[in-house]
């Protein structure tokens, strides 16, 4: 591998034909199949979901473990190297078997489990704030004000919590312009982010891109395991980046593209 490659450039293991490569980034768009060469990338993901042995996930679609059932929607990023080398780069929305960090995939925009961390004591302060909430309700259920005051309190740390968290979020363009959540959604209009933006897997795949000197060719999400209640996603398929969260957080990453 050539050392102006970063550890998680992975490169076909297939060759790849020259009149594939695009000139320019390719967005899988709704109704419409991937690139061929995202498509290649993702049949090579799903080879190593499947046989890799470094962590474990319910995804619903084994019998044999017990743990809740999460699906969850994965991405690849086909890219070019300054020596015009073809590889692509994987990776995961949200967390993935309880961490941030696995073998093959790109890190987080930001480690919101960093051990002792302000999300890690804030979470704890929140948590203490429910329990008097839960003991007054139980002990002097009389006590109305009491309790209404003490869930304004858990409201408003909440939210300077979460205003916090999108504070730390900050992504790059090609141009090394960097905006933090709470910056991006004003910009485009938006009353507030919604919770989880920027953990999608297209933002971590354009950051770790942009970070190092990686072009964007092609880019394709695809879900795997059981489709949560709340939607309708079937296992393997592909989908366009969400419009609520990455929407405004993609507008920001492409400018110029």
């Amino acid at each position: 591998m050539s050392l102006i490659n970063p550890p998680l450039f992975n490169y076909f293991k297939t060759v790849i034909e020259t009149d594939l490569i695009p000139d320019y980034l390719i967005l899988q768009k709704e109704n419409h199949a991937p690139h061929p060469l995202s498509l290649l990338a993702a049949e090579e993901l799903q080879q190593h979901i499947t046989s890799q042995t470094d962590w474990e996930h319910n995804f619903g679609l084994a019998a044999t473990l017990n743990s809740s059932i999460v699906g969850k929607m994965f991405g690849v990023l086909v890219v070019k190297n300054a020596e015009n080398q073809i590889g692509y780069l994987s990776a995961f929305s949200g967390k993935l078997a309880g961490a941030n960090h696995h073998p093959k995939f790109v890190p987080p925009v930001f480690d919101l489990l960093t051990e002792g961390g302000f999300f890690s004591i804030g979470m704890q302060e929140l948590t203490l704030l429910t329990k008097q909430i839960i003991t007054i309700e139980i002990s002097e259920p009389e006590n109305i004000d009491a309790i209404k005051k003490l869930k304004k309190i858990r409201h408003q740390y909440s939210y300077s919590l979460q205003q916090e968290i999108f504070s730390r979020y900050s992504f790059t363009n090609q141009k090394g312009l960097f905006k933090n959540i709470n910056d991006i959604f004003k910009q485009a209009s938006y009353k507030n982010p919604p919770a989880g933006a920027g953990e999608c897997a297209a933002p971590k795949l354009l950051q770790y891109a942009f970070l190092h000197q990686l072009k964007p060719l092609a880019l394709a999400e695809f879900w795997w395991g059981q489709s949560p209640k709340s939607v309708n996603w079937k296992h393997g398929a592909f989908y366009p980046c969400c419009k609520e969260k990455c929407e405004p957080i993609l507008a920001h990453m492409l400018e110029g593209l």
